[in-house]
């Protein structure tokens, strides 16, 4: 099994500094841009694809439904592949969030996983409920448009690295994580590449 996980296009929250969570924040116009290069990009693999899941969060199904129109799929949201909830500090900027919950950056510093956010989830939280729909995937190739936490928790899950700090891994957006199950998720697997967003580059083109 095959799993082909994207993060979404870029937002004006993304553009701004600004933490989302799970704010529906929608597509920026270069958002939009970037949804189509993937789109193209990914045609021209010719690749069969079993399904094509996304987070049901707006930002992620505009990307995912761009490329469900190019390549002839179907979307189907999940709200469990959502990002993690920040709670209250969904809105701010890092600056107004050091200012505000500094006790909270403390104890992340400390431990990331566990630590609340407040009024929200913690990233085992978040790497339970991404583990649970990767569970749940049958045999095939799974394209699957999400957010950068929730993939994050999907790769160092397949590393057994749930301790590592995942904020460590740069994921553009709507780059492409690929991890691979022989013997299903089960069965473990492996991380076949990182953030590949070679479709975002200079001398891309949508032309083919």
């Amino acid at each position: 099994m095959e799993v082909w996980l994207v993060r979404h296009g870029v937002t004006a929250h993304n553009q701004e500094g600004i933490w989302q969570g799970q704010r529906d924040v929608p597509l920026a116009p270069e958002g939009r841009t970037q949804a189509r290069r993937l789109a193209e990009r990914l045609a021209r693999l010719g690749l069969t694809w079993t399904t094509l899941y996304a987070s049901d969060l707006g930002r992620a199904v505009e990307t995912a439904q761009i490329v469900a129109d190019r390549l002839g799929l179907a979307v189907r949201s999940d709200r469990r592949l959502r990002e993690v909830c920040v709670g209250e500090l969904a809105g701010l900027t890092r600056d107004q969030v050091l200012a505000r919950f500094g006790d909270y950056v403390a104890r992340s510093q400390e431990d990331p996983w566990n630590a609340r956010f407040p009024e929200g989830e913690t990233l085992a939280e978040l790497y339970d409920r991404v583990w649970a729909f990767l569970n749940e995937l049958g045999d095939g190739r799974h394209l699957v448009v999400s957010h950068g936490g929730a993939i994050r928790a999907a790769v160092l899950g397949v590393l057994e690295a749930k301790s590592a700090v995942p904020w460590r891994i740069r994921l553009e957006n709507t780059s492409i994580t690929r991890l691979h199950f022989p013997e299903g998720v089960r069965g473990g697997g492996f991380v076949h590449s990182v953030g590949d967003a070679a479709h975002l580059e200079a001398g891309w083109d949508l032309g083919g």
